[in-house]
């Protein structure tokens, strides 16, 4: 029997979780203007300073970086509109689409190594997909759509489930 890949338990997982994003901030944009909410109310609604889309975007990439060896594609951390963010999404969305399958080959037990400002983490590939990549992207999607939801935004689970397809 085949096993699945590590690519498999990743990029595709995370590109979904990436338009899902977008398709459920899109939703918040047009319910601000429906309903005449500043979109800055929605762009400000956070929990803390790092509750950002930036980190769901960032984790995504640095999968493919640490693990897989590509290349980085810088992207600075200075979105303020919800046209930037989608902006920023896209470009992880076609990031993430030119990794290949054949880049994460054997590299479950490669050593990714995590940094903090005062701490670091040590990983195999595996681990740093399952332990870090995952739950943290999840995390951070999750939050983006609860603080929408708090703020009035009509979006359900299907919204965070399906990008707005059914």
């Amino acid at each position: 029997m085949p096993t699945a890949a590590l690519y498999d338990f990743v990029v595709p997982v995370l590109i979904r979780g990436l338009q899902n994003m977008h398709a459920f901030l899109k939703k918040g944009e047009q319910w601000a203007h429906d309903n005449d909410v500043p979109v800055e109310k929605l762009m400000k609604g956070k929990l803390a300073e790092d509750m950002l889309v930036q980190m769901c975007s960032n984790l995504s990439k640095f999968v493919a970086v640490r693990v897989a060896g590509v290349a980085n594609e810088a992207m600075e951390d200075d979105e303020t509109t919800f046209e930037q963010l989608y902006a920023r999404i896209d470009k992880t969305i076609a990031f993430l689409q030119k990794v290949e399958a054949k880049d994460f080959e054997g590299k479950e037990e490669v050593e990714v190594v995590v940094k903090g400002r005062s701490q670091e983490w040590k990983f195999t590939g595996l681990s740093y997909v399952q332990q870090w990549v995952l739950p943290n992207f999840f995390f951070h999607e999750s939050m983006a759509y609860a603080i929408l939801r708090n703020q009035g935004v009509p979006v359900g689970k299907l919204d965070y489930l399906m990008n707005g397809s059914g």
